[in-house]
């Protein structure tokens, strides 16, 4: 609280005060009072003024001072009310309960408005298990098919699975921790179901995956992280190169990590692409002029990982390779602090 500031807004109560004070003098000496007791006065009249000006100071700079320091330190700032306690001026008390009200109404809309999310996020997802039903049963009932059209048929319900799987884990993520279940995991089986789930698109594009000796057990939750893989493999076979494509998967490891490849020779990332791409429904060049993408894949996996606790960083260079590292801790604390 300024103290300048609070005289500018008191200067019409200070001029009657000094009006009030010259009318006084001038009143005593048209009545011929001492000099001497005429000072007394005076001087008494302006300790007064500053006794209750400073009083009145104290109490509100006070009050706001420390709505405005405990305004600075906090996260939710709409919570400020709770640390205060009611003022004991008038001003004080009307600008309290106004701000009371104000959150009140607040917190009444934020509570409301979370119920339509999550009843809209609970439809959402009973409509995905419900549409991945038939799409289930037209992937069995084109199976047996073996003309050119019916591979299109299975590819482009390959897709549909794909893309509402997508949602399906976006419309999760935001409370993942109701459903997780971190374990020691072993990668290869992770990897391998991954494999067996696109094996039909890789073998249609002609991409060849390739698996090193993956032995290591990680701590996570094994179906959380065969859709990130799937992801990742999912924008590979999208991207992949013209000639020879493949997709290698491979280990590295330390005391303090454990850190899974995900490498393609594909067409690569534009280095002012690069800071972007986890980024949520940024497409970049790739995705303008290759494939139309939503730029949610990628956004999706950064946002599960982070839950997870794992870390996920991209390497690339434009028409020669893309590097995903997934990066597992061993123990608690390794990411603490990290960016």
């Amino acid at each position: 609280m300024s103290v300048k500031k609070y005289f500018q807004d008191k200067w019409v109560f200070l001029f009657m005060a000094l009006c009030w004070l010259f009318f006084m003098i001038g009143l005593l000496t048209a009545f011929r009072i001492n000099c001497s007791l005429c000072v007394i006065l005076v001087i008494l009249f302006c300790m007064m003024l500053s006794a209750g000006f400073s009083w009145d100071i104290m109490r509100k700079k006070r009050f706001f001072d420390e709505m405005k320091h405990n305004l600075y330190h906090m996260d939710q700032k709409y919570l400020v009310l709770e640390t205060l306690r009611q003022p004991s001026f008038y001003e004080g008390e009307l600008f309290w309960q106004t701000l009371y009200e104000c959150n009140k109404s607040m917190c009444e809309a934020v509570n409301d408005y979370k119920i339509s999310v999550e009843d809209f996020k609970n439809y959402i997802e009973m409509w995905i298990h419900e549409v991945k039903l038939p799409i289930a049963s037209l992937g069995l009932m084109l199976h047996n098919g073996e003309s050119g059209l019916s591979t299109k048929y299975r590819e482009q319900l390959r897709r549909m699975d794909q893309y509402t799987d997508q949602v399906l884990y976006y419309v999760r993520s935001e409370h993942t921790e109701n459903d997780f279940l971190l374990q020691n995991t072993e990668l290869q089986k992770i990897i391998t179901k991954v494999a067996l789930k696109y094996r039909e698109d890789l073998l249609m594009h002609e991409v060849d995956f390739r698996m090193e000796q993956i032995e290591q057990k990680v701590l996570t939750d094994g179906k959380w992280l065969e859709f990130i893989l799937g992801q990742i493999i999912w924008n590979s076979i999208k991207y992949r190169a013209a000639m020879d494509s493949y997709i290698r998967l491979s280990v590295e490891e330390d005391s303090e990590k454990v850190i899974l490849n995900i490498y393609d020779n594909g067409i690569g990332i534009p280095a002012g692409d690069l800071k972007n791409v986890f980024k949520k429904s940024f497409t970049g060049e790739n995705g303008r002029k290759y494939a139309k993408s939503t730029g949610m894949g990628l956004y999706i996996v950064k946002r599960l990982c982070d839950n997870l606790g794992h870390r996920v960083e991209i390497q690339s260079e434009q028409g020669k390779y893309t590097n995903i590292q997934i990066i597992f801790a061993r123990n608690d604390h390794f990411f603490r602090g990290t960016p």
